[in-house]
């Protein structure tokens, strides 16, 4: 949303009210709903150039490749709007996810959403979702966030890991990680250096 903002002109408005929301200073839903009012009048083609502004965390690739070459699922709750990210999920190979709608009449972005909103007890609804649809309970789920949005969904999953979160993530989470990199958590949940580079062997063979 910040880069969105950037080209409404909003951007250090938003940045603050986003600040504010993470901390958990501010309700996520009306904090996302005043800026997404920002964004009105905005072209609706500006969607398509900041998806290509869009840069993963470090790690997130090796992450997900090694989690579906074990034979395991990975789903995204986004706070973030489904249009944007929708692609890159695609690529990635991700079929389950969760996110916010932009409503969109005559090209042009209105400033509102579409839908429910993925606040913090959708995200931890979507995980539920995504166990039953998985056929695994809730507490061979793993949960992964960062912000106070997250804090539902970090308590209900069998593991909560805070990364790079804010100090309420922190406290309320299983375990946590500082480093700037994703796929330290694989060896939080006791996957070996070996199950890493075969599921990038795997991968090269494949592409």
């Amino acid at each position: 949303i910040e880069l969105l903002a950037d080209r409404a002109g909003a951007g250090e408005k938003v940045r603050e009210i986003t600040n504010s929301a993470m901390n958990g200073d501010l309700d996520f839903a009306s904090s996302l709903k005043a800026r997404v009012a920002l964004l009105k009048g905005l072209d609706a083609s500006v969607l398509d150039s900041v998806r290509d502004e869009i840069v993963l965390t470090p790690g997130a690739r090796t992450l997900i490749d090694t989690i579906h070459a074990l034979g395991h699922s990975v789903a995204v709750v986004s706070g973030g709007f489904s249009a944007v990210i929708q692609p890159l999920l695609q690529e990635l190979g991700i079929t389950h996810h969760r996110a916010n709608s932009l409503e969109v009449v005559d090209g042009l972005l209105t400033g509102e959403l579409v839908g429910e909103i993925v606040d913090r007890a959708g995200k931890a609804q979507a995980l539920r979702d995504f166990a039953e649809i998985e056929g695994v309970t809730l507490a061979q789920t793993i949960a992964i966030g960062d912000g106070a949005n997250d804090l539902d969904m970090i308590e209900i999953a069998g593991l909560g890991i805070a990364f790079n979160a804010k100090p309420a993530v922190k406290a309320a989470a299983d375990s946590s990680v500082s480093a700037p990199y994703l796929d330290s958590v694989l060896y939080l949940l006791g996957i070996t250096r070996e199950d890493v580079e075969e599921a990038g062997a795997t991968r090269n063979r494949s592409s």
